[in-house]
């Protein structure tokens, strides 16, 4: 058992570090081909795709996680049939209204960015929503199954589908590029959806029945998990969009490339971030909180020592390193992806907060804690866009990260105390604080 868990963890961390490694080739080869300007713009449209993607496609992947977990644990199989189901339908809407306001964006494009070249790459963007929506809940299905490996190999798959799209379509240009990795996407869903589908029939069969008493519950942990994704979406996506208003392509360009590190420490969490959210939440389901606050504890520990021996080294070679994957053309982003890096490094310490709200049912706590960060990250961004462009925008991202750090720390620790309002082992609350800040 303690062998085939370890191979499931370990082939998961290697699909999701070739989805990562592919997806990075493909925006250095999307860079290096198209030029600062018209990477720029590219930029600029897969930032507005993934801003009305997240704010308006529904999120419900969490809601099925949560709550398949709870269905599988107690056998209530008509309950989970009518959960997929219903969150199939709920994608779809969503993708829908995100595609619509793309085709809504398109004619503003040019007089928002400054730029003669965007309607039509943003008309055809709008295409990627309705190809993407039924990925995320076919992964979720895999997530069901226990089968995180598969989900990361078909991440890998994704990648590399644009990878090949992004190498093809910038021959010829922006509008090109972002057909082709519609095209691409439309492949990996119809893969994924497959495996997803073939997954879904293992679980027993049975009527759909109603959801009952859960049922106001999940659309209300609906609506907070589309909501806190929708405030992620703000503070992920808004910020190149907001950069392109108050300054200029370029300046989005230098910041695309100065959010490497972000990236690159991002994806270097998920295989944790997948494990935790699929293991803890079914320890919780399960009564084992514990576990829980224990893994946690035990991520954070070991994502700082490694950030803290790793972050010397690239804070001095960032310059080798932009200079390296970007091209000279982009030197002038090492500043900005310095202090991104600083950013993303307290990010990667604390990326167990995307998992742990779920894990526990209360998204609330993603929406009130990004919503802090975004209250700070907006107005900076464009305040310090204009003065410095790509690198005001990077600080205003590393203060509103610091903000959203204390946040998470002082909510993690009441939420303990909630759990175990006497400490463990008959530890007073007191004594409880004091060891968790001493561990």
């Amino acid at each position: 058992m303690q062998s085939r868990l370890f191979w499931r963890r370990s082939s998961t961390a290697v699909g999701i570090y070739a989805s990562a490694a592919l997806g990075f080739l493909a925006t250095i080869v999307a860079a290096r081909v198209l030029g600062v300007r018209d990477f720029g713009l590219f930029a600029i449209v897969i930032a507005a795709t993934g801003f009305f993607q997240v704010l308006l496609d529904l999120t419900v992947e969490e809601a099925v996680t949560k709550y398949g977990f709870r269905y599988t644990t107690a056998e209530e199989w008509g309950r989970l049939h009518r959960l997929v189901r219903r969150a199939l339908a709920f994608k779809g809407i969503g993708a829908v209204l995100a595609g619509l306001a793309l085709v809504a964006l398109a004619p503003l494009g040019d007089v928002l960015f400054d730029s003669s070249a965007l309607t039509a790459p943003l008309l055809i963007a709008a295409l990627l929503p309705l190809a993407q929506a039924p990925e995320g809940l076919a992964g979720t299905v895999l997530i069901l199954r226990g089968r995180y490996d598969v989900r990361s190999a078909f991440l890998a798959l994704s990648m590399a589908l644009r990878l090949t799209a992004v190498a093809i379509g910038t021959q010829f240009g922006v509008s090109e590029t972002i057909a082709a990795i519609v095209v691409a996407q439309i492949v990996a869903t119809t893969a994924i959806s497959a495996a997803g589908w073939a997954a879904y029939r293992r679980f027993p069969a049975a009527p759909p029945e109603p959801l009952a008493a859960d049922s106001r519950e999940i659309r209300s942990f609906v609506l907070q998990s589309s909501v806190a994704t929708g405030v992620v979406s703000l503070r992920t996506t808004l910020v190149p969009l907001l950069l392109g208003v108050v300054s200029n392509p370029i300046q989005v360009a230098l910041f695309r490339a100065a959010q490497s590190p972000q990236q690159a420490f991002y994806s270097l969490s998920a295989p944790a971030r997948l494990v935790l959210l699929t293991e803890q939440t079914r320890d919780w389901e399960q009564g084992a909180r514990d576990r829980v606050f224990a893994g946690v504890r035990r991520y954070s520990l070991l994502a700082a020592v490694g950030m803290a021996i790793a972050l010397a080294p690239l804070l001095v070679f960032m310059p080798d390193l932009i200079r390296v994957a970007f091209g000279a053309e982009f030197a002038g982003a090492t500043n900005a992806a310095r202090v991104v890096l600083l950013a993303a490094v307290l990010q990667f310490v604390f990326a167990w907060t995307k998992s742990f709200p779920v894990t526990i049912g209360r998204p609330n706590l993603r929406v009130v804690t990004h919503g802090v960060e975004t209250l700070v990250l907006i107005p900076l961004a464009a305040i310090l866009g204009v003065r410095w462009g790509a690198t005001g925008a990077a600080v205003a991202l590393l203060l509103a990260t610091v903000v959203f750090v204390v946040h998470w720390t002082v909510l993690f620790l009441r939420v303990r105390r909630e759990v175990f309002p006497t400490g463990r082992s008959g530890e007073s609350p007191a004594s409880e604080l004091v060891s968790l800040t001493n561990r």
